[in-house]
């Protein structure tokens, strides 16, 4: 699952770098593409190490997620930002949580490995900023964040991103 989620990841990341309001964020957002695909080969070469096919092992997951993304597609810029952190941030605490019961050291290893550092939601967080503070960064006005980050007090962790086992691990990082 994990395999295809860094799959998709890669092309919805290679998509909504097309929504992005200049050459700078669209950039930004080609960058975590590519992380995205890096990540699938290390994923996808540890599934063939343990002879399994990738295409295989991931052909159950894709019809979900294809329709997870397909009806939340974003329309604009900040709707993917906003998608992406909040998404990421849950799948991200799932897959840390699972990979505690991994068998071996190496796989729960590579699962943090690829696991979305924080500079993906750092950015987010400072675009959704500062549309929240006026300055124009893409799409449409402020409504297009919703209750997803507009509210006061909103923490990363609130959404799933970074808590784990109780621990907050977001940095006090603020939507506000």
């Amino acid at each position: 699952m994990l395999a295809y989620g860094t799959l998709i990841g890669f092309d919805r990341m290679a998509a909504d770098a097309r929504l992005a309001p200049d050459l700078r964020r669209r950039a930004v957002l080609a960058v975590m593409a590519a992380d995205e695909m890096r990540n699938y080969e290390l994923l996808a070469v540890r599934l063939d190490e343990l002879g399994a096919d990738p295409e295989t092992a991931m052909a159950p997951f894709a019809e979900p997620l294809e329709a997870f993304h397909g009806a939340t597609a974003p329309r604009t810029w900040l709707e993917g930002l906003i998608k992406a952190y909040v998404g990421d941030g849950i799948a991200d605490d799932f897959y840390r949580e699972v990979a505690e019961f991994l068998p071996e050291e190496a796989d729960r290893t590579l699962v943090q490995q690829v696991l979305h550092d924080t500079r993906h939601a750092d950015f987010a967080v400072a675009e959704v900023r500062a549309r929240r503070r006026g300055r124009p960064v893409g799409g449409r006005p402020a409504r297009a964040v919703g209750p997803a980050a507009g509210r006061r007090g909103v923490q990363p962790g609130a959404a799933g991103r970074g808590r784990t086992g109780g621990v907050d691990r977001s940095g006090g990082r603020r939507l506000r």
